[in-house]
Parts: C-alpha cells; sequence; structure tokens
C-alpha cells in the first residue's frame, strides 16, 4: 500500500519504513533478541504494566544463544520482505548486563553483514557512561548505527510513582545527555499516553520536553490493561479512564503535527494479544489502524512536523 502524501510534501508521517527506504533506499526488518536477564525493576516489584508476554515473540527465548536467536529470527521475519535488518534488543533491560558480557553480544550482531545496526531498549538509571563509551567505540569500528530508545513513558512525576518506574525525570534527562555526549549514538525515547491522572496538556508537555532534548526517533502508544499485572488489579478496583479508539486518534491529530519532520517514530500504538488484553478493547485489526489515521491526518491536511518549530518541519 502506497503512503498517502499532501500536496507534495511526501509521507504524512516518518514511520521507520519510510526512514529506512530514504536512509538506506530499501525495507529494513528488526529482529528482536534477548539478552536473557530480566528487568532489575522487577526486585523493586516492577512496573505496574508490564508482563513480557504482553511483548515477547513467540519464538523467541532468552535461554537460547544470541546467534540461535538470530538465525531463527531472520528465518521467520526475513524472507520475501526484507534482505537486512537491525537487531533489536527490546526485551527487558538490555544494559543492565554487564558491559563485558553485553558488548561481545553486540559485537556478534553487527559482525552479520546483513544487519545494519542495533536498537537497544533500556531504562535511564542503567546507561554508565563507561558502557556508553565503550559502546559508541564498537558502533565507531563497525560502520553501522545504534539507536538507544530510552522507556521513560511520562515527563510527570507523579506518573513515574504511579507506574513504580523507580527512576525520575531528572534520571532521564541526564541520561540523554550522556547519550549525546557520544556524537554517533542515536536518541530514542518511548513514552505512555493515558496514564491515570494525566491530562492531555501534560501529555502534551512531556512531548515537548523529550522534543527538546535533540530526540532522533521516538515509540508512544496508548496505555493497555495487560491481565495478571499490578494495572489490571487497579483497574478492577477504580474502573480507570483508558483511551478510545476515537480519544486516541484524536490525541495523534494533535501530537503528530509537533513532531518534527525528521523525527522517526517507531510506534503509534501498541497491539497486545487479546488473550491478554483487559482494555481497552478496540475490536479493529491492527493493520486497519494506520490507514485510518492517514486518511484523517489528509482530511485535515495535517501532516507529521507542520506546527512544529525549530527543525525540519515538512515531511
Amino acid at each position: 500500500m502506497s503512503v498517502p502524501e499532501l500536496g507534495g510534501r511526501g509521507p504524512l508521517i516518518r514511520t521507520f519504513s519510510v526512514h529506512c527506504r530514504q536512509r538506506f533506499g530499501m525495507g529494513v526488518g528488526k529482529v528482536p533478541l534477548d539478552v536473557g536477564i530480566p528487568c532489575p525493576n522487577r526486585v523493586q516489584g516492577g512496573c505496574i504494566y508490564c508482563r513480557p508476554a504482553s511483548f515477547t515473540p513467540g519464538y523467541l527465548s532468552g535461554s537460547d544463544g544470541i546467534m540461535t536467536q538470530l538465525t531463527r529470527g531472520k528465518q521467520q521475519l526475513l524472507p520475501g520482505r526484507f534482505s537486512h535488518y537491525f537487531g533489536y534488543f527490546q526485551q527487558e533491560t538490555t544494559t543492565a548486563l554487564a558491559p563485558d558480557k553485553l558488548l561481545p553480544l553486540l559485537a556478534s550482531v553487527l559482525a552479520d553483514p546483513q544487519c545494519l545496526g542495533l536498537i537497544l531498549s533500556t531504562r535511564p538509571d542503567y546507561l554508565p557512561t563507561e558502557l556508553l563509551e565503550r559502546l559508541s567505540a564498537l558502533v565507531h569500528l563497525s560502520g553501522k548505527e545504534c539507536l538507544l530508545e530510552l522507556g521513560l513513558q511520562s515527563l510527570q512525576e507523579k506518573s513515574l510513582r504511579l507506574l513504580n518506574r523507580n527512576h525520575s525525570v531528572e534520571d532521564f534527562f541526564s541520561a540523554a545527555q550522556r547519550v549525546r555526549d557520544q556524537g554517533n549514538l542515536e536518541l530514542g525515547v518511548h513514552l505512555i499516553m493515558g496514564i491515570p491522572g494525566e491530562s492531555v496538556a501534560e501529555m502534551e508537555a512531556t512531548l515537548s520536553g523529550v522534543l527538546a532534548c535533540g530526540i532522533q526517533a521516538l515509540k508512544l502508544h496508548h496505555l493497555q490493561v495487560i491481565a495478571d499485572t499490578p494495572l489490571h488489579s487497579l483497574h478492577l478496583r477504580q474502573n480507570l479512564s483508558l483511551f478510545t479508539l476515537e480519544g486516541y486518534l484524536e490525541l495523534l491529530l494533535r501530537l503528530l503535527p509537533l513532531i518534527p519532520a525528521d523525527i522517526t517514530i517507531h510506534r503509534l500504538w501498541s497491539t497486545s494479544h487479546p488473550d491478554i488484553l483487559v482494555a481497552p478493547r478496540w475490536q479493529v485489526l491492527p493493520s486497519t489502524l494506520s490507514p485510518r489515521l492517514q486518511r484523517l491526518l489528509a482530511a485535515r491536511k495535517l501532516f507529521q512536523g507542520c506546527r512544529s518549530q525549530g527543525r525540519n518541519s515538512s515531511a
């Protein structure tokens, strides 16, 4: 399916697919990988929304070696679609693994000619300067790319406490600066929209705050209640107000114009498996969400970055 455009400006949203076609001249896949350690926040109760089954591919097992995972992932995800990929370390908190163990694993993935780079998901409080310096050197030697995706969720301290994140807003700003200081590591941020108690104005303030950090990538989605999590228990007690599909699309129509057009958007919603999703249940196929949003943007003559300031504002 072609990407909708508006008045010759190009794609309305700079998705990961659009970015890769512009950057590499082709589509590029993501192969999920797992270094095999649990998130350290679990010893403090864990984030109230988190359940690994909601984001772990069925074929992936952290007990397998990285090269076994890589071989299986490439067989599952690449044939007939992509010839190249990014190693996608989304599971748990990748950088909690000791550098002397983590860096050789990353080097082995970067050595694959089909690999164009790495995407490492982590927490702001698990990015020591020593690791970043060594990672920067490894990426430089490989001649490839590396995106560090910081799980932040919100710049509202009250929300971080509610979610039991056990890091502060200042931890995020400090980590973001250390990533930027390396020069060759890209910075991405993961946000959750619709955290209980947050207003739309606060969500917009969070977005503005992370945009000011000079990020290259953004992942955001609506809050989902997953079965057998502390958030599930909270929802049963309080019947939390969650985004309807229409409400969330309206939020995206408000936020996307504020996001500079040179920022790559890796995700705009979460689509947990219906067997474990409690709420909200939108009763739509995930494949219909992007076309629906694109049609709304085009109808209102909106596009990513059309109301941003200070960076490229043309899609």
